[in-house]
């Protein structure tokens, strides 16, 4: 027996292969993973933007799903964000009220998972997802949502490709 993460995993495999571009395949992951996982309260992404001048990359806000946020660019030296962008790997945060990272966007998040997206081996953006519950991410959770952020990278990865050859 499969689990709702896994079928949502393979579904999402299988709409990347027709996706038109990666903003229309991001938009369907966050569709679908906050229509179909109750837990997952805001779901969205962030793409690194390097500067052209002396300031350091900013995580810029793309397709995203759930309450406004103020935080549409975040230095990625900052919040828990942050950190997942500048140390390459998936952060959980259980209780984000005593995480001294957390951003804070809205009173009624209470735990939050934030993965990285690599093309080539370099960090690139992240899918990062809100919870209202505490404790809110588990094992198939967190597989899914790197499974979410692979797809976006082999895509981003195919489409560079694509572009190189022309």
């Amino acid at each position: 027996m499969t689990t709702p993460q896994q079928d949502l995993a393979k579904e999402l495999t299988i709409l990347a292969d027709t996706a038109g571009d990666a903003n229309e395949l991001m938009s369907i992951i966050v569709g679908r993973l906050e229509e179909r996982l109750p837990h997952f309260n805001w779901v969205g992404f962030y793409m690194i933007e390097k500067s052209k001048d002396s300031r350091e990359p900013e995580l810029v806000l793309g397709p995203y799903v759930g309450a406004v946020t103020q935080h549409t660019r975040i230095p990625v030296n900052q919040g828990i964000c942050g950190a997942a962008a500048s140390s390459g790997r998936t952060v959980i945060v259980d209780d984000v009220n005593s995480d001294p990272r957390y951003l804070a966007c809205s009173i009624e998040t209470k735990s939050e998972i934030v993965v990285p997206i690599r093309v080539k081996g370099e960090i690139v953006g992240e899918l990062d997802i809100d919870s209202h519950t505490p404790a809110a991410f588990k094992d198939d959770d967190r597989r899914l949502v790197e499974h979410c952020a692979r797809l976006v990278g082999h895509y981003l990865e195919k489409q560079a490709y694509g572009q190189a050859q022309q």
